[in-house]
């Protein structure tokens, strides 16, 4: 939660409850992602409305981890809740938030096994990240989180995945499909194992066998046009 108020509120309905005890705290989405990786709790509460990264994509990449907690949010906005449990969140608590209520909760989600909460969570694949804006990849056993303003492109390679961004690049293994599906109104297909950032793109080019290119602002990589894409991406350079 950024609100430090709510966040001792919490500990204290818990200070007195010998099953439960506070293990890391968080103000924004990127630090709650980071936190769960880093002290694998069992479960977490999370505001939704946060800057930066908002509780309900901080869930989904937590559920996407090898070993989920179960997610409670507790949000002053009853709006939210359909998106909410499209995160496959355990609860849904309206601030102020009651004792009686969060230990209700808290014992629902203590009911729910890892292995019960991995097996619900197997069809995410195909769910939408309506409010996506980071990656999240894995680099030398940490977890690392690349804004997607940052991203250049995606370039799939069997089934796993290469993110090029401005600082380096990462490898993942989420699907090229999906990552489509998620960002296309920032990411323009060029290729079949290729989608290009659209603020990335300077113009096309030929190479020296006469295939078209994407080129690129400030990166030197040369990625082919493939020529069931080609028409698509010159409308898009010509109109843009």
């Amino acid at each position: 939660d950024d609100e430090e108020y709510a966040r001792a509120r919490i500990k204290g309905l818990l200070a007195s409850q010998v099953d439960y005890g506070v293990c890391a705290e968080a103000e924004n989405g990127v630090d709650a992602v980071l936190m769960t990786e880093r002290y694998q709790p069992d479960i977490v509460l999370m505001d939704i409305s946060m800057p930066g990264m908002d509780g309900l994509e901080a869930a989904r990449h937590i559920s996407g981890m090898d070993s989920p907690p179960a997610v409670i949010f507790t949000t002053a906005y009853g709006e939210y809740a359909l998106e909410a449990f499209s995160t496959k969140a355990t609860g849904y608590l309206m601030k102020p938030i009651r004792q009686e209520q969060l230990l209700q909760s808290l014992e629902q989600a203590r009911s729910l096994n890892r292995a019960q909460r991995m097996e619900a969570l197997e069809n995410r694949e195909g769910r939408s990240m309506l409010s996506r804006k980071h990656i999240c990849a894995r680099m030398r056993g940490n977890l690392e989180l690349i804004p997607i303003e940052d991203v250049v492109y995606f370039q799939a390679d069997q089934k796993y995945v290469t993110v090029r961004h401005k600082k380096g690049e990462v490898i993942i293994e989420e699907s090229l499909k999906s990552l489509e599906t998620d960002l296309a109104d920032r990411f323009i297909r060029i290729h079949r194992n290729a989608l290009v950032s659209k603020t990335a793109i300077a113009g096309l080019s030929k190479s020296s066998v006469g295939r078209t290119q994407i080129v690129l602002d400030n990166v030197k990589d040369q990625l082919e046009v493939s020529r069931r894409h080609l028409a698509e991406v010159r409308r898009f350079v010509r109109n843009r």
